[in-house]
């Protein structure tokens, strides 16, 4: 018999609102992986239908798209360069695909993603999940990374910190129930038009486990990279500052920045900060 209790609806995964560009992309399309993701790519100025050498990619955080760089990609834009925003698989406008979701898969889409544009450097900007997914590229493929912009990056579950307003466990849990539910088909309720969908459920349960589970990246591993690298942290950010002086003295020459009274978000939070060391990285 299908269940009569619902769960408590799972709220929307980072909700919080943040500006997108305000300049409309070049090029809007989707690249396929092998394991049949559909990874939503979006090229902005400076020329339509041709990517510039050495561009900026874009990698976002956890359960969101491209668009939070928007004030980012707008001043690249404004100086006339050229900037490639991806939607992580399972996030945004892309799909899941049938892989194992891992922070090396999702690097090896936007390596997919740069090959498809026909790209064979470019300048990696990542923030949160996507600044993990910008360290891997940078140790394992150094010939496609020109420089690194890594925000709130963390090399292992343990070094993000426990926040009391956030059980990232619970909201696995809260999801797969919901779920569950509409699956189980309860009476009068049509899950077609259900906030979230059975899919958005399990999207969302599974990219809180990668974040519970994963990664697991040695420190000395990152010792290989030998682009430039800034490493930017919030003020109070939720990872661990052990974790990101971890990272920073892995790297040769690596950059620390720390934002005053900054969170995490710092795409959101400090925009113009996250710009000015951005562009500092693309001076020859």
């Amino acid at each position: 018999m299908p269940s009569t209790v619902a769960p408590i609806p799972p709220q929307p995964h980072f909700p919080s609102y943040y500006l997108r560009p305000t300049v409309a992309p070049r090029v809007a399309r989707k690249v396929e992986t092998g394991d049949g993701a559909q990874i939503a790519t979006f090229v902005y100025g400076p020329v339509e239908g041709r990517v510039e050498a050495d561009p900026v990619l874009f990698l976002h955080g956890n359960g969101e798209e491209h668009g939070i760089f928007g004030a980012q990609i707008d001043a690249l834009v404004d100086k006339g360069r050229c900037a490639i925003g991806v939607d992580s698989r399972a996030q945004g406008a892309s799909t899941r695909g049938s892989s194992p979701l891992t922070y090396e898969l999702m690097a090896d889409d936007a390596l997919l993603v740069l090959g498809a544009l026909g790209v064979q450097r470019a300048h990696v900007v990542g923030f949160s999940d996507g600044a993990i997914e910008a360290l891997l590229m940078a140790r394992d493929h150094p010939e496609r990374v020109a420089s690194v912009l890594s925000m709130g990056a963390n090399l292992t579950p343990e070094g993000v910190l426990a926040e009391d307003d956030w059980d990232i466990e619970g909201t696995a849990e809260q999801s797969e129930a919901w779920a569950a539910w509409l699956e189980d088909g309860p009476e009068g309720i049509d899950p077609s038009i259900m906030t979230p969908s059975i899919e958005e459920a399990r999207m969302t349960a599974q990219l809180m486990r990668l974040m519970l589970d994963e990664p697991h990246i040695p420190a000395e591993s990152l010792g290989s990279i030998g682009c430039p690298v800034t490493v930017m942290v919030g003020e109070f950010d939720c990872i661990n500052p052990a974790e990101t002086q971890r990272i920073v003295d892995a790297i040769p020459y690596a950059r620390k920045v720390v934002v005053p009274g900054a969170d995490h978000v710092l795409p959101k939070c400090a925009p113009d900060d996250v710009s000015r060391e951005l562009l500092s990285l693309l001076v020859p």
